[in-house]
């Protein structure tokens, strides 16, 4: 099938060879190597199409943070722009935050590598997340994330960017539904895909069905720059790391496990939680053998909720 080949001579070259495959000499390794890639490759493709993430045309704004996940996200983009049945556009950009002692050369400089024109967003998120930081509290991320957040989705706008691509895999996804669950008492995650409280914007996670372990893969064969943790000095959000670390030991007790409770997150049965605003209750007062009973004209309504119901004639 031919694709979207609309690339520049550099971003064209960079993308023909963007497998790790064309670095490695060794067969074994090559085929490996291949083999990972196309693995990623596969899972992003099936996200984008499951949810519906890119559409004919979409502006996408990728944000390249300079860890291993927002640079694997713009390499399967790009592999995967040269097969895509529809166009669209990645331009990819990266917020230099203003942190002391920060190699942000080393982002600019893969970004040169790739070709593709990007953009380079310089704002004072460390010094207004400084000023605004809580005494009480011991970090800043909440407020730095939020700050981030705003300056990207302002340029996007700016740009007449209407989706933004962010590098999230499966890990911090389960690992954000577990700190809901043990710290807010709500069953919530990061989706997938979300639109942006004025409908203005779509955000997207092209990484949601990787694995963390495939991503750090890719990154130690391709040789990613990677920017330093820590930088801003306060440390990361224990509380997170607390939950990625969960994820990982019960990966290495059970490498099922996860996958498990991923696959929960897609099969929600609303009749079988405690949430009202989900389910009409009421309706199950009078049922037969254990089964909920609803007329036709309610099923139609409640079309989402097929499971263990009886029709009436």
């Amino acid at each position: 099938m031919q694709g979207d080949l609309s690339f520049n001579q550099k971003a064209s070259d960079y993308a023909d060879s963007v497998s790790p495959y064309f670095s490695l000499e060794d067969k074994k390794a090559k085929y490996q190597a291949d083999k990972l890639f196309k693995r990623l490759r596969r899972k992003v493709g099936h996200a984008i199409g499951d949810y519906g993430m890119i559409e004919a045309n979409d502006k996408i704004l990728v944000c390249i943070s300079g860890g291993k996940d927002s640079y694997a996200m713009l390499d399967l983009l790009l592999s995967l722009k040269r097969s895509a049945p529809i166009p669209f556009t990645l331009i990819p950009v990266h917020l230099d935050s203003g942190f002391p002692n920060s190699p942000e050369h080393l982002v600019k400089e893969h970004l040169e590598k790739v070709g593709l024109e990007y953009i380079w967003l310089e704002k004072p998120v460390f010094e207004i997340s400084k000023e605004k930081l809580n005494p009480n509290k011991k970090t800043m991320c909440s407020i730095c994330s939020r700050l981030r957040r705003g300056f990207l989705y302002g340029l996007a706008r700016e740009i007449g960017a209407n989706k933004i691509a962010l590098g999230h895999h499966r890990e911090d996804i389960l690992a954000t539904y577990f700190l809901n669950l043990f710290y807010s008492g709500i069953m919530k995650t990061m989706p997938p895909i979300l639109r942006t409280d004025d409908d203005t914007l779509t955000v997207i996670r092209p990484l949601a069905y990787c694995r963390e372990k495939d991503l750090k893969e890719l990154c130690k064969i391709k040789q990613y720059p990677i920017l330093p943790k820590g930088l801003c000095g306060f440390g990361e959000d224990q509380e997170r790391a607390s939950m990625l670390k969960m994820l990982h030991e019960w990966d290495k007790e059970n490498p099922k496990r996860l996958d498990i409770i991923f696959k929960s997150l897609k099969n929600v049965v609303p009749s079988h939680l405690l949430d009202r605003n989900l389910y009409d209750f009421s309706k199950a007062s009078k049922s037969r053998g254990g089964v909920l009973v609803r007329t036709k004209s309610e099923e139609k309504k409640r079309h989402e909720w097929d499971i263990g119901v009886k029709i009436i004639e």
